[in-house]
């Protein structure tokens, strides 16, 4: 598949700069890694030096910039990462081809609702008792689907996905390799013996509409009732999200976060890397969580939180900037110290 100039600023709704509308790219790359039959961005002002040595054929670029490489086209457009983006897409489609069909080795119970001319599964996958795949799906190699686990259309699940049963999926669900989706939750009462014993979790993990979930991330099943994320939340690889969680719509959850049981988050909410939300919680809509914040109490809307325990973001920066004196700070007091007992007073 290729590309034209003329069809790169269609596609993005940019406008040429320079460059000839008839050339063409055939995929996409970083500004350095990029060929002249490649397509980059600049995005971010750090890569400015890389944009003035790339050997890249087309770069979409800002409004205004103050210089260009030579030998390059050029299509400007308001907001060059996501109009890449677009590109992305395209290329990406024309190398993904959805061929539906049932591969021979893959074990479906006779009471599943699948129409093999219309939904494709991969090699060893097993899908349970009662189950209902939409059309337009694609169940990669070595899922495991339990019963009655309900699939909207067009979902994606790529490889040793496991829905566990009687979860449900909204349509174009996209699962990443490894990721458990129904897992049990973690809950254990102290008995009389002082032993732990575990309490059943017979509630269910729903996915809403063009939910994305990372790779080995765990989502796991209320204790009764469910686990809930929104419409359009995006998850990324290695989060973990407790029984009876839920999340609103149109999040963002960064890699090796973990938000324990019962906390509710609000929509458009955005938790960073490696941040730790305790339970039973209430976390505001339009909030977001920087990197690394340890949440142990309920976060406004329209917030932004940073640090272990979570601070409004400004207050955290001054703290930590205070932290950082902390060192000379100890060191001037030692040092009046010494003063004082050698002045014997």
């Amino acid at each position: 598949m290729k590309l034209s100039l003329e069809a790169v600023a269609a596609l993005t709704g940019g406008t040429i700069l320079s460059g000839d509308p008839e050339l063409n790219v055939f995929g996409v790359a970083s500004l350095l890694d990029a060929t002249p039959e490649e397509a980059s961005f600049l995005g971010n002002e750090k890569y400015f030096e890389d944009f003035l040595h790339t050997s890249a054929g087309i770069v979409l670029v800002p409004p205004g910039l103050p210089k260009y490489p030579e030998n390059v086209a050029f299509v400007e457009v308001a907001n060059p990462s996501m109009a890449f983006n677009a590109l992305v897409k395209y290329f990406k489609a024309s190398s993904y081809k959805f061929v539906p069909g049932i591969h021979p080795t893959a074990i479906i119970d006779p009471s599943a609702k699948i129409n093999p001319d219309r939904v494709r599964v991969g090699a060893y996958t097993c899908i349970g008792a009662h189950c209902e795949i939409g059309d337009g799906t694609d169940i990669g190699n070595a899922c495991q689907i339990g019963d009655s686990v309900t699939m909207g259309e067009n979902c994606r699940l790529h490889a040793n996905v496991t829905i566990r049963e009687r979860c449900k999926l909204g349509s174009r669900v996209t699962i990443q390799p490894g990721a458990v989706i129904g897992s049990d939750g973690f809950g254990f009462l102290m008995g009389d013996n002082g032993r732990y014993v575990g309490i059943d979790q017979v509630g269910i993990v729903e996915l809403g509409d063009d939910v994305d979930v990372g790779a080995n991330t765990t989502i796991d099943r209320a204790r009764f009732g469910r686990t809930v994320i929104g419409e359009g939340t995006k998850i990324d690889n290695l989060v973990q999200i407790g029984h009876n969680v839920v999340v609103g719509k149109h999040c963002i959850i960064v890699a090796l976060s973990g938000i324990a049981g019962s906390t509710h988050v609000g929509d458009y909410v955005t938790i960073a890397a490696q941040v730790g939300i305790a339970g039973h919680l209430k976390i505001g809509s339009k909030s977001t969580l920087a990197a690394q914040t340890g949440v142990t109490a309920d976060i406004p809307e329209n917030a932004a939180y940073w640090g272990t325990p979570a601070s409004p973001f400004k207050d955290a920066c001054r703290q930590f900037a205070a932290l950082r004196k902390l060192p000379a700070l100890i060191k001037e007091v030692h040092s009046f110290k010494r003063k004082l007992d050698s002045s014997g007073n």
